[in-house]
């Protein structure tokens, strides 16, 4: 519960900036194999991959199985922009 009196400063302490071991290994994946960055966003059940290059995208695609793998049970969707 956030009382009036909390600052900001120690909301933002108490925070957990770590990111899901699914994203990590879907930044390394892609990092490792095309030298490529993208921006990953976790959803309840999907995780979204975007990617400024449709031929980056196409190319992910046609990794899709190696993707689904490091995504778990979340739905893998490629999105451009």
């Amino acid at each position: 519960m956030v009382n009036m009196s909390d600052n900001i400063g120690d909301l933002l302490k108490q925070r957990n900036y770590d990111e899901p071991p699914e994203v990590t290994a879907i930044k390394k994946f892609m990092h490792e194999k095309f030298n490529a960055a993208g921006t990953v966003s976790v959803r309840d059940s999907q995780i979204i991959i975007a990617v400024q290059s449709a031929a980056l995208a196409g190319t992910l695609r046609m990794h899709q199985p190696e993707l689904q793998k490091l995504a778990g049970d979340k739905k893998v969707i490629l999105r451009i922009g």
